[in-house]
């Protein structure tokens, strides 16, 4: 491989200067609301799984 793209020297400046910012917390829904969900996709609209919203 014929020359570099910069430096080894400067890896990982840019990314040790970004402030670090805190997740949001996750949570599943509730499995009434999902299983809703879930049926008015499969049977009401018709959606076959692993096809996109």
């Amino acid at each position: 491989m014929p020359g570099s793209h910069g430096s080894l020297t400067k890896a990982g400046k840019v990314r040790s200067q970004t402030p670090k910012v805190k997740g949001k917390e996750r949570h599943s829904a509730i499995p009434r609301m999902r299983n809703k969900k879930n049926y008015l996709k499969r049977y009401v609209k018709g959606r076959e799984v692993g096809q996109a919203r």
